[in-house]
């Protein structure tokens, strides 16, 4: 094969899923239906089903940058989707693995907690999530429930009068105070009749996009969501327009969702 001819690459840090419905079975899934090649860099093993999350394994974080600096080292990256992280050690390496690479457009899933509810991110790992990767993020990918989390890591200033209940527009912006360059906020979580993705820079808005509330619940939505973001910039597309592939990508992929077990499709 002719370099000409390689398709981008992408590099994703995340959690195995032996469902094959999360983690980084989905970010492959999702990038090689996007004409993208993944590279894959393990972070934590999980025992689960489509119900949730029994228990997580996190993988030695020598191990975590091992295996992504020899990829690093012999392929071009030009896009890195960062999942769940498994410790608070994972996170300080891959901080310090895509420190390396600034110019690489980097998407931060800030997987929090299983469908079920599942704990899996620590408060100590909410933390160094905002200390250490936020600053480097390019797009940050948070349900509403976890927006809410996140934003509270950053201490209220009196001007903002977003109160101990800040909506979700005061959510982002205490979000990207913490460093990131943009902040998609899906309402999946939230109580309406459609679901209102909205993304948003230090200027605002940037984007609002109303989708048809499927019925039921889907294992492994925000994986493919960030994934198919990376994967769409890593196609050249600018990122408000990637954004908005990347939905309908995902949307489309849900309406055509399955039940294969007793748990979430």
């Amino acid at each position: 094969m002719s370099p000409s001819s390689v398709p981008p690459i992408v590099l994703a840090f995340a959690a195995t899923d032996p469902t094959g419905g999360a983690g980084i079975q989905a970010d492959l899934l999702t990038l090689a239906s996007m004409g993208c090649h993944a590279l894959t860099v393990v972070t934590a093993v999980t025992v689960q089903d489509t119900a949730g999350v029994d228990e997580v394994f996190a993988l030695d974080s020598d191990w975590v940058v091992d295996q992504a600096r020899l990829v690093l080292e012999d392929m071009p990256v030009v896009a890195f989707k960062v999942g769940m992280v498994g410790s608070v050690e994972n996170i300080a390496a891959i901080a310090e693995v895509v420190a390396d690479y600034p110019d690489i457009p980097l998407i931060l899933d800030p997987v929090l907690a299983s469908g079920r509810g599942d704990e899996l991110a620590s408060e100590d790992m909410i933390s160094a999530m905002t200390e250490l990767l936020l600053p480097q993020t390019t797009l940050i990918t948070p349900n509403s429930q976890e927006a809410r989390r996140l934003a509270r890591f950053l201490p209220q200033e009196e001007e903002d009068g977003g109160g101990d209940d800040p909506d979700l527009a005061e959510c982002a912006r205490r979000i990207l105070r913490m460093g990131c360059e943009y902040v998609l906020i899906t309402g999946t979580h939230e109580n309406a009749p459609q679901v209102v993705n909205t993304l948003y820079n230090e200027q605002g808005v940037v984007r609002s996009d109303t989708w048809e509330r499927l019925p039921g619940t889907y294992h492994g939505s925000g994986c493919t969501l960030a994934s198919a973001i990376a994967a769409t910039l890593a196609n050249g597309l600018d990122l408000p327009e990637a954004v908005r592939a990347a939905q309908e990508y995902t949307w489309q992929s849900l309406a055509a969702g399955f039940r294969p077990g007793m748990g979430q499709f």
